[in-house]
């Protein structure tokens, strides 16, 4: 059939495991009551509008000689991770098995979390002054005011590095040690598809016309850069997925997460689109914040740049530029066998990143 050699056996054993597989992912589903992410247990210490700054309460084993171990080896200057303002940072702590979040609090690091929340109309007016200066600037000092150090350690990822580098850059006594993940830095490098999408949006009429940008329509932007893999593949290796129960929830975890997405606020976004994405400001030392220019020279301070080489939103070569435009004589590039997820639930990449960037701080912990 036009030069095509079918073998029919074959053709209807697959066409048979695929209906026996689906049956099977039915039934699975149907025992499964509820999807449980974030789980590790944590205090909130701080509120103001609608965000939450979390502060983990470790766990202690009940061996004493491992608890004092631990104890021996704990960062006595505490972490705040700052997550990007587009899906939720629960992805830094899906389940037991795959946290970044436990794995950091196992190896001795005290350890908080800024959680942006959901936007709603009444947040629309908020820019990147209000989100840098204001929000991460009043966290920052929480969790001084909460830990009694004068500085703090903060790890950045995605959009939320990039944060953290406007952040470092304006206010640098606070920050004793930066680490930033996947985070993109040259916002137009001609591989970066994330990139070449943004310079053909008119964001003006986009915020005019929606007013807050709803997250599922972000969503689908991120699925239309791998249509191949995020659609039709996804699609039909489903049913395996789903035919045990473990990893139908390490797959119901990932669906929730990724279709869990913020509208994201009018101004910001706009800002954000137009000043990095499309003007590529950040390089240039051209953001202006609260009246003040960033520029990522007055970072002097120890940086931990941690990539994923498989990352199709934040290609390496967005994000190794950064050692070109700081001043830090501490700074170290950490390559990972992975995507921009995949860093954080991919079971290799998991088993890397924890110790590395504990042993880090701990090397950096005066």
């Amino acid at each position: 059939m036009n030069g095509i050699d079918l073998d029919g056996d074959r053709v209807r054993d697959e066409v048979q495991a695929h209906h026996r597989a689906l049956i099977d992912s039915c039934e699975t589903l149907a025992g499964i009551r509820s999807v449980e992410v974030g789980t590790s247990p944590c205090d909130v210490i701080y509120t103001q509008d609608k965000l939450r700054l979390l502060h983990y309460v470790t766990e202690q084993p009940d061996d004493p000689e491992t608890r004092s171990s631990r104890d021996a080896t704990a960062c006595r200057t505490p972490l705040l991770i700052c997550y990007a303002l587009v899906n939720r940072p629960y992805v830094v702590d899906l389940d037991k098995r795959r946290s970044l979040v436990r794995k950091l609090l196992a190896l001795g690091i005290d350890l908080y979390l800024l959680d942006w929340g959901y936007p709603d109309a009444d947040d629309s007016h908020l820019d990147l002054d209000d989100y840098i200066n204001d929000y991460l600037n009043t966290c920052v000092d929480q969790v001084r005011l909460h830990s009694d150090q004068d500085q703090i350690n903060l790890l950045g990822i995605c959009q939320g590095g990039t944060f953290s580098l406007c952040y470092s850059a304006l206010y640098p006594h606070k920050i004793k040690n930066l680490i930033t993940l996947v985070t993109p830095v040259d916002f137009k490098t001609p591989d970066n598809l994330l990139s070449h999408l943004a310079q053909q949006v008119d964001v003006d009429l986009a915020v005019d016309t929606y007013g807050n940008i709803p997250g599922s329509m972000l969503n689908d932007a991120y699925k239309a850069l791998m249509p191949m893999r995020l659609g039709i593949q996804k699609q039909l290796h489903m049913p395996t997925q789903l035919q045990d129960r473990s990893k139908a929830l390490n797959f119901l975890r990932m669906e929730k997460w990724i279709h869990d997405s913020p509208d994201q606020a009018a101004e910001a976004f706009r800002q954000f689109i137009r000043d990095f994405f499309q003007h590529n400001k950040l390089i240039q030392g051209q953001i202006m914040l609260g009246g003040r220019s960033v520029r990522l020279e007055n970072i002097h301070q120890p940086v931990l740049n941690i990539y994923g080489e498989q990352d199709h939103l934040v290609p390496p070569s967005a994000s190794t530029p950064l050692a070109q435009h700081i001043s830090s004589t501490d700074y170290e590039a950490l390559p990972v066998a992975a995507g921009h997820i995949g860093i954080f639930v991919g079971k290799r990449a998991q088993n890397l990143l924890a110790p590395h960037i504990a042993q880090w701080l701990r090397q950096r912990d005066d």
